[in-house]
């Protein structure tokens, strides 16, 4: 039912999956005043975009009162 699994020929490959690197990434570099003020005037934009199509947009969605006459064009009034 259960099989054994064949031995792996180099060792290296049987541990690659335990193995840790000794080696660290170098550091971050902090962000500079000016990409800190950028990133927030990016973001500050894209809210009031937002905020301003929702404000411009809600009344378009509110169901409309139905007109008093029916709507027709102008050129078959006189008929």
């Amino acid at each position: 039912m259960f099989r054994r699994r064949e031995p792996v020929p180099f060792a290296f490959v049987a541990e690659a999956d335990r193995f840790r690197s000794n080696v660290t990434p170098p550091p971050r570099e902090s962000l500079s005043k000016t990409q800190i003020a950028a990133r927030s005037l990016v973001g500050l934009t894209v809210v009031a975009g937002l905020v301003g199509s929702l404000l411009f947009g809600m009344p378009a969605l509110q169901p409309s009162e139905t007109p008093a006459k029916s709507q027709q064009s102008e050129a078959s009034e006189g008929r």
